[in-house]
């Protein structure tokens, strides 16, 4: 079977996209090859059936892979992203995971006829439950994009933005995100706790309401304010709690200025 996609680099968000499109079919095992030079990691991409190697050296000389992409820490990407040079001619597009490092680093080293996709996903994606951002560059297209779109659905929701600059911003809400809810979790679990729940019911309590108010979220169709106020009764305890949150735009200031400190820290991190 010959090469559709090679995916350079078999770490957990390479491996967590790599099981995601087998498991859904929008690819065959045999139709990849995983370039990843830890053998525990090499072994586990083997025991999907997928073709492998140590580097790309070892994909065959007439290899002519539709999609390359790079899975790999940003601080390697150089290193990495030359040893596939010679797919360069235009024929292969690339797709990068790497956060913070822009298209024109991989038009430097790859050339000028090479069409390239930034996507910037997020940890969820390791359960198909992810955040897929994606930038082309003008070479890519539109049968590849729509074909690199479909295969990150299997990892979550995909959205496409027309200025790569506003990828900072991306990193800063979805990309980072997580760690902030992941946070309202541990701040919420402590106040559960503080309140007098014991600790492994503070902590059910804290993690299935967020997950519980996601879905409601996602699901309802309708706007999170709605669903606030419906959950908010006239001098209720929600409309109590709300007070605190709510009042002089605290939590809204707070997230804002988080954001925003991401985003310029992104910007520093791409430089």
């Amino acid at each position: 079977m010959s090469i559709e996609l090679v995916l350079a680099g078999c770490g957990n968000m390479g491996h967590a996209m790599l099981a995601g499109w087998l498991n859904s079919g929008k690819l065959a095992a045999g139709s990849v090859f995983v370039v990843e030079p830890n053998d525990a990691l090499r072994t586990r991409a083997q025991a999907l059936g997928c073709q492998t190697g140590t580097s790309a050296a070892d994909i065959a000389a007439d290899a002519a892979p539709k999609l390359v992409v790079i899975a790999v820490k940003p601080q390697v990407i150089r290193e990495v992203t030359q040893q596939y040079q010679r797919f360069g001619d235009g024929r292969t597009t690339f797709v990068s995971i790497a956060a913070g490092t822009p298209v024109a680093t991989f038009a430097q080293i790859l050339g000028p006829r090479a069409p390239i996709l930034r996507c910037m996903p997020n940890t969820p994606a390791a359960i198909g439950k992810g955040m897929m951002v994606v930038f082309s560059n003008p070479l890519v297209s539109t049968e590849t994009q729509v074909r690199v779109l479909d295969l990150l659905s299997a990892s979550g929701a995909v959205a496409t933005i027309e200025d790569e600059s506003l990828m900072d911003a991306v990193t800063a809400v979805s990309g980072s995100g997580p760690a902030y809810v992941f946070h309202f979790i541990e701040c919420l679990t402590a106040a559960a706790e503080k309140a007098g729940l014991p600790a492994e019911t503070a902590k059910l309590l804290a993690m299935q309401t967020v997950y519980g108010a996601g879905a409601l979220a996602a699901k309802s169709g309708e706007e999170p304010g709605e669903l606030r106020r419906q959950v908010t009764s006239p001098n209720g305890t929600t409309a109590a709690a709300l007070s605190v949150l709510m009042g002089e735009d605290r939590l809204k200031t707070l997230l804002t200025d988080a954001v925003e400190a991401a985003r310029l820290r992104s910007i520093e991190l791409g430089k």
